[in-house]
């Protein structure tokens, strides 16, 4: 988008909104007219008073200004490349403030720019509840009367600050392996021909998953359903599939091939080309709307139209030459995963940018983490076998009130994904990543 500023009717029409991803628009300030001004009417309970998560990298923004302080819920600020000079010391006030990227910002003051760079938040934070580098009497002084400021806030929030170790306790947690670190990491080859088709595909492989128990596995699935109807826009800005590790044979390549060359064996069908199966797919549809006697259809007819007008078709190919995956359509049968599966290998493509894969895959790791430990928190009986009804309703994927820490938490294993020549495009995860998270995922790296 190219938006350009902000009103303050957002604080009223959206009062318990939690995030607000401005991310690739033209803002000049921050908070700029977001808040309401001083003398407007007063909104209940403050302006957006649960709002946790900020984002607006990637904008024109010359300006962040001191009431940022006034959003008491602010967990999240990114504000990376933009046009910032300057970091206001009251961003020490936010109560809540626990992640902060201010990267590609060209700061003043130099020190201070290393730090954003390099540092965690938090020292970034007392450096500038510190008055930053080469401030003079005044600024110790107004630095002085928000420090008595805090400490009455402090005596009146402690409550918040219990909760706040609460919820620290009660994260999940996801170990990263590193590429130095595998013995046998593995490894994506992009072929030049998916630039005009599906250039973007994101991998990870993660291991630990516990699949094996109750209706563990209908959840996990019904998870993925529902992250396909929302955050991938039905499919329209990325597509999920997963697999099982322990069938597939690396290195993996990314591919495209023409509709009557390309063979997949579907999910739950028997071997054929891509042509045939799209043409299945849409007599089954049409026959749908007959029997219904209504215009929309559902599972994968619902997504034919994604491929209209492409020549060739992109695919993900094991070393033996077999299509495990067909985006945005379906993944395959040979690598199914089944209550006996502990190891995953993870794959977001999109014709739409890189970000959005690694956004995608940061939430599809987040809820495996929230259903893993659903699952340990509650022992249920070994499930059935059958996962015909493995896309009914999504069970209730929230933690219970009663955290326990999970005893091993999953590892994430960094896939990278080369050119022909085997140049770096991708790692995943990278250190970069999984930040969209952080405040429900810590991640040990």
């Amino acid at each position: 988008n190219r938006l350009r500023e902000l009103g303050p009717g957002l604080a009223r029409a959206a009062p318990q909104l939690q995030a607000l991803l401005l991310s690739g628009n033209r803002l000049r300030a921050l908070p700029g007219g977001l808040l309401p001004p001083a003398g407007a009417a007063a909104v209940p309970g403050g302006p957006f008073p649960l709002l946790s998560r900020l984002e607006a990298a990637d904008n024109e923004v010359a300006e962040l200004g001191a009431d940022i302080a006034a959003l008491p819920a602010l967990k999240s600020l990114d504000v990376a490349n933009n046009q910032l000079r300057e970091l206001p010391a009251a961003l020490a006030d936010c109560p809540r403030l626990k992640e902060a990227n201010f990267r590609g910002n060209q700061l003043k003051d130099k020190r201070l720019e290393k730090m954003v760079n390099g540092c965690q938040t938090k020292a970034i934070l007392e450096y500038l509840r510190a008055g930053g580098r080469g401030k003079g009497k005044a600024e110790s002084a107004r630095e002085e009367a928000r420090k008595k400021k805090r400490e009455k806030q402090q005596k009146k929030d402690g409550r918040d600050v219990e909760q706040d170790e609460l919820e620290e306790a009660s994260k999940l947690l996801v170990k990263v392996l590193h590429v130095s670190e595998n013995p046998a990491p593995l490894v994506v080859k992009a072929s030049p021909g998916v630039k005009d088709v599906r250039p973007f595909i994101v991998c990870c492989v993660l291991k630990g998953v516990n699949l094996k128990a109750g209706n563990a596995l209908k959840r996990f699935l019904s998870a993925q359903t529902k992250l396909h109807e929302d955050i991938c826009e039905k499919r329209t800005a990325a597509t999920i599939a997963t697999h099982d590790l322990q069938l597939i044979k690396g290195p993996l390549v990314y591919d495209v091939q023409p509709p009557d060359e390309l063979k997949i064996m579907p999910l739950g069908r028997k071997e054929i080309k891509a042509k045939d199966l799209l043409r299945q797919l849409q007599s089954e549809a049409e026959e749908q709307r007959k029997q219904k006697k209504r215009q929309n259809v559902s599972g994968l007819h619902k997504y034919l139209q994604l491929l209209d007008g492409k020549d060739n078709y992109p695919c993900l190919v094991d070393a033996e030459g077999i299509v495990i995956s067909f985006p945005p359509i379906t993944n395959s049968e040979k690598t199914k995963i089944s209550r006996d599966t502990s190891n995953l290998f993870l794959e977001v493509t999109s014709d739409t940018s890189l970000q959005i894969c690694k956004d995608v895959m940061d939430m599809l790791i987040l809820k495996i983490a929230e259903l893993n430990r659903f699952t340990l928190e509650n022992k249920e009986d070994s499930g059935s076998d059958d996962e015909s009804d493995a896309l009914c309703g999504p069970g209730n994927l929230n933690p219970s009130q009663n955290v326990q820490p999970m005893n091993f938490p999953l590892v994430a294993e960094q896939v990278r994904v080369v050119d022909m020549d085997g140049n770096l495009k991708v790692l995943y995860p990278s250190k970069t990543d999984l930040t969209t998270v952080s405040s429900l995922l810590t991640v040990i790296r």
